[in-house]
C-alpha cells in the first residue's frame, strides 16, 4: 500500500475551495502509485456535542456545491469514455476508519466515531438561516473541501478516509459568536496537532493490514460502475 496527501488551498491558502484543482490532485496520487488516501479537513459544528476541537472520523456527506468538476468521464476530449455512474452509499474505506478509531482510543484523544459531512460551495461561511437547515437535517458538521475529493478517489478506486476537524460552531449557536477566519485558524492550529499525532499512529497499523480483499473490491465497484458508449 502507498499514501498520498496533498495540500487543497495551496500552502499559503491561496486558492478559494471551488477553484482547488480536486481532480488533477486525486490523479497525480493515483498515477504515483497511490491506493489510499487518508484526509483532514476542517470543519464548523453543527452538534451540541461535538465541540470545538474535537475529532470525527466521518461517515457519511451531504452535497451542497454546485460548480465543480465531480467525475473523470466527463466527456471532453482526452477523458475516459463513457459515463461513471460511481456507488456512494458508503464514500469512506470502514476498514481505514476502524483502525483511526482503535488509535484515537489509544491515544485519548476527544472524538466522534461517526459524523455526517454537509460540503457548501464557499468561500464564505453559511447564513444563519442556512446553518440551522443544516442542523435540522441532522448534520454534524459542515465544510468546503471534502466534495469532489471523495467522489473521485472512489471513482479511481482509492481508499479513502477523512478525519474532520471540528474548529467553531459555524453560526447556529445562539450563545456564540458568528465564526471568522481568526476563531478557525486558532483551533485549527491546535487540532492539526491532534490529528497529525492520530494520523503517525494509524499509519503503521494501516501498513500491516492485508488490502487485497479491499482494493479488488474497490476496483471491481469502479470498473462495474462505467457505462461505455458500445455497451
Amino acid at each position: 500500500m502507498k499514501f498520498g496527501g496533498h495540500v487543497g488551498h495551496g500552502r499559503k491558502h491561496t486558492i478559494m475551495p471551488s477553484n482547488v484543482n480536486y481532480r488533477a490532485n486525486i490523479r497525480a496520487l493515483h498515477d504515483e502509485g497511490c491506493t489510499h488516501v487518508l484526509a483532514s479537513t476542517a470543519c464548523g459544528s453543527l452538534k451540541e456535542e461535538i465541540h470545538p476541537g474535537d475529532l470525527v472520523i466521518v461517515d457519511q456527506f451531504i452535497d451542497r456545491t454546485t460548480k465543480r468538476k465531480q467525475s473523470f468521464y466527463d466527456g471532453e476530449a482526452g477523458s475516459p469514455q463513457g459515463v461513471c455512474h460511481i456507488p456512494m452509499a458508503d464514500p469512506f474505506c470502514n476498514q481505514m476508519r476502524q483502525v483511526l478509531i482503535a488509535a484515537a482510543k489509544e491515544l485519548s484523544l476527544r472524538f466522534h466515531d461517526c459524523g455526517t459531512v454537509v460540503t457548501i460551495e464557499g468561500p464564505r461561511f453559511s447564513s444563519r438561516a442556512e446553518s440551522k437547515l443544516f442542523c435540522s437535517w441532522g448534520c454534524d458538521l459542515v465544510n468546503m473541501t471534502l466534495i469532489p475529493e471523495v467522489v473521485l478517489a472512489m471513482e479511481l478506486g482509492l481508499c479513502y478516509c477523512s478525519v474532520a476537524m471540528a474548529t467553531d460552531y459555524d453560526c447556529w449557536k445562539a450563545d456564540e459568536g458568528p465564526v471568522n477566519v481568526e476563531h478557525v485558524m486558532t483551533t485549527l492550529k491546535e487540532n492539526s496537532i491532534k490529528t497529525t499525532k492520530l494520523i503517525r499512529h494509524a499509519v503503521p497499523c494501516l501498513a500491516a493490514m492485508e488490502w487485497g480483499h479491499c482494493r479488488q473490491s474497490m476496483q471491481a465497484l469502479t470498473k462495474t460502475a462505467v457505462m461505455h458508449p458500445d455497451d
